[in-house]
């Protein structure tokens, strides 16, 4: 199925590009702009960002790592000084 008309994503292509990052780094935080550039695509009009991020939301790949879960939010805030 076709998701983005403007760039010619696909639900495959979205799903591909997300199993592809999980797989080079498992700590990645996934969004849609590094879909588009693992694609070689930049977001055009926008339209379709709903039906971008249920697609996303899909997969299984896109989750938080379980190491990552459980980090205490006074950890999340620690600034570089």
């Amino acid at each position: 199925m076709i998701v983005c008309h403007c760039q010619l994503i696909t639900d495959r292509d979205i799903h591909a590009a997300i199993d592809w990052m999980r797989a080079s780094d498992r700590f990645a935080l996934i969004t849609p702009g590094k879909i588009y550039r693992a694609l070689g695509k930049r977001a055009d009009c926008g339209a379709c960002m709903p039906l971008f991020l249920a697609t996303m939301q899909k997969n299984a790949n896109l989750s938080v790592p379980a190491e990552l879960a459980d980090v205490p939010a006074e950890l999340c805030n620690l600034r570089m000084r």
